[in-house]
């Protein structure tokens, strides 16, 4: 475990966390949103209007889903300490969304009540946002049912690291930058800076939580990956403007790559001071590894755009720059140690051209062509392999209607099961 990691945990208490609670409380309700309301009508453009309520629609029902899904979390806390803070937070994430629906009525003169206004806004919402959050419901319930160590560390993972401190946070930053820069919103720059300031409490909970379980039980490394593994395809597209606009971002400053290198980056370093980084996690790799944050904002868009990530979109481009993307990224997430030696992959398409992954000497190659003799061969259509890479199908699903359908040896395809992890 890096030194570095044990440090920062060991910095972070619960008590002190819970004292932080009680110094930096501050009411939604108290916010003068009267400038706002002046700059929301006079000083911003049409698109600007339309950008932001779509960025903060998207946190107004995050705020209110986290709210809802607390429970399971106090009561699945081993330490009263923990359970004493997960309260708080509760109560944080409640005045949240208090101070979100306030800005709606107040500034943007949306009308109704708190459901109401929920779903005025739910047409906002993107497909990633959605998923993520339909994962977030499901992860609670499991919780409710399991209150072993090793799914709360998922549950907390999914949270605190990459709903709080991936997601929101990195949106927290955004918004405060430009509206800073422009000083614009002095209300709702006020209100932010108090949510980002409670978010970071939460952040810092989660990976001290984090951190204590994995030391308690191995398997909740393992509990981490699994969770990484079926969140992360959701989470990459949860912050793509509506028809793709790249406007709704670059109005305000950021292309849309910079803010998914900010995020990128940040999950990182958070599973790295919980004491779990990221290449050191079991099983195959949870997200393409030798390349930058930056390298992996700019594929992760562009297969975006192909229609490989994110929402389905029609047919996925098949061109040879997005199928290489596509194939590379599968590559850097194999797990070359459960090859058991070497593996060679062969793909055969209905609808494009072959690809092959060969898994030799610790190292993996994914080229276009066709293998004299591989040792598994996937015959299926390139819209379903695309569908099964993005999170977007069950393989299972695909061998029982025969859309999958492999050939080899029992054991070779045993191997690709483990090595692919799909």
């Amino acid at each position: 475990m890096a030194e570095s990691a044990t440090i920062v945990a060991d910095q972070i208490s619960y008590e002190d966390l819970y004292a932080r609670w009680e110094q930096q409380n501050w009411q939604a309700t108290a916010i003068d949103f009267t400038v706002d309301r002046q700059h929301w009508h006079n000083e911003f453009s049409d698109l600007e209007r339309r950008a932001a309520l779509w960025n903060y629609a998207l946190f107004f029902h995050g705020e209110d889903a986290v709210a809802d899904n607390l429970s399971p979390y106090i009561d699945a806390a081993p330490r009263e300490e923990q359970k004493y803070f997960l309260a708080t937070q509760q109560v944080d994430e409640a005045r949240h969304s208090v101070f979100f629906g306030r800005f709606m009525r107040e500034v943007v003169d949306y009308s109704g009540d708190f459901a109401g206004l929920l779903e005025r806004t739910r047409p906002e919402l993107t497909w990633g946002f959605r998923k993520t959050f339909e994962l977030l419901d499901e992860i609670a319930d499991r919780l409710r049912r399991d209150r072993s160590r090793p799914q709360l560390a998922a549950a907390i993972c999914l949270y605190h690291l990459v709903i709080e401190g991936t997601l929101a946070q990195t949106g927290q930053h955004f918004i405060e930058d430009y509206l800073t820069e422009r000083d614009l919103l002095p209300g709702f720059r006020e209100g932010m800076h108090n949510v980002a300031r409670d978010e970071q409490r939460h952040i810092a909970f989660g990976v001290r939580m984090l951190y204590d379980l994995q030391r308690e039980d191995p398997d909740c490394r393992h509990a981490v990956a699994e969770l990484l593994r079926e969140v992360l395809p959701y989470s990459v597209a949860l912050f793509i403007p509506p028809r793709f606009d790249r406007r709704y971002t670059e109005v305000f400053g950021r292309t849309v790559e910079e803010i998914f290198a900010i995020g990128a980056a940040s999950l990182e370093q958070k599973l790295r001071a919980a004491g779990m980084p990221v290449e050191e996690l079991p099983g195959p790799p949870v997200m393409p590894l030798g390349l930058s944050a930056e390298e992996r904002a700019r594929r992760a868009v562009k297969l975006i755009e192909a229609g490989v990530l994110g929402a389905p979109n029609g047919s996925p481009r098949r061109d040879r720059e997005t199928m290489e993307l596509l194939f590379d990224f599968v590559a850097r997430t194999i797990d070359p140690r459960a090859a058991n030696g070497g593996l060679a992959v062969q793909w055969e398409f209905d609808d494009a051209e072959p690809w092959f992954i060969r898994v030799q000497g610790g190292e993996v190659r994914a080229e276009q062509g066709r293998l004299e003799s591989p040792d598994v061969t996937l015959a299926m259509s390139y819209d379903d392999w695309v569908a099964l890479v993005a999170g977007r199908e069950d393989p299972r699903k695909l061998l029982v209607r025969r859309r999958l359908r492999p050939r080899g040896k029992l054991r070779s395809l045993w191997r690709v099961a483990r090595t692919l992890g799909r």
